[in-house]
């Protein structure tokens, strides 16, 4: 396997190591946060991104849709706070989780890179980002600025799939055939996010971090 000269986009160590190498994309893995990531060589262009997600049907009121991200917002809502004031990072073109949380009176501002554009401002009671981190390009900036609009105390409900260390079990892992998926991250990565930015994190559900500001 060739190894491309790549830093790690999230911690930024100078020296990843080739992971997996598969017929449409190479897989790299950080020896300091343990992040398998794909090289920007291979990333999508934005409009080919974008046309991906344009076929995401998610349906605000489909009920099992619903119950998928329940996953992160029950264990979220005992948290917070009845007023509390929140932000959908990567809510897509049906911000169904907003929705959900919106229901339960709570105040939410949508952000998404190609659906809701607008750059938020201020302080959010909490953050919302489910099945998004793993689309991030560059990790590192996008959780500097969430951990920005974050609040002193404040949490971030973070959903994404938990990837295999196995070498084996990740190159049949189904989450690698959605080309868009770039960051693949495990409980080592969320500590190390945890001690960059001094935030501490449970995990109440498999694949759901709940993350909190110090």
């Amino acid at each position: 396997m060739y190894h491309l000269l790549v830093l790690c986009p999230l911690c930024e160590n100078p020296g990843p190591s080739p992971f997996l190498r598969s017929p449409a994309r190479d897989y790299y893995w950080c020896g300091v946060c343990d992040l398998r990531f794909v090289p920007e060589l291979f990333h999508l262009s934005e409009a080919e991104e974008f046309a991906r997600y344009q076929t995401h049907e998610n349906e605000i009121h489909d009920p099992r849709y619903r119950e998928f991200l329940n996953r992160l917002c029950q264990p979220l809502l005992a948290l917070l706070s009845p007023s509390a004031k929140g932000l959908d990072f990567g809510c897509g073109p049906g911000p169904a989780l907003a929705v959900m949380l919106e229901e339960t009176g709570k105040r939410v501002t949508l952000y998404d890179k190609y659906f809701y554009p607008e750059l938020p401002t201020g302080d959010f009671d909490f953050i919302t980002c489910s099945e998004t981190a793993e689309h991030f390009r560059h990790p590192r900036l996008e959780f500097e600025r969430l951990n920005t609009l974050l609040r002193r105390h404040g949490w971030l409900g973070l959903m994404t799939e938990q990837s295999p260390t196995d070498k084996g079990i990740f190159s049949d892992w189904y989450y690698l055939k959605d080309p868009t998926h770039l960051m693949f991250y495990t409980p080592a990565t969320i500590q190390w996010l945890c001690d960059s930015f001094g935030w501490t994190y449970h995990q109440p559900r498999p694949n759901v971090w709940l993350l909190q500001k110090r």
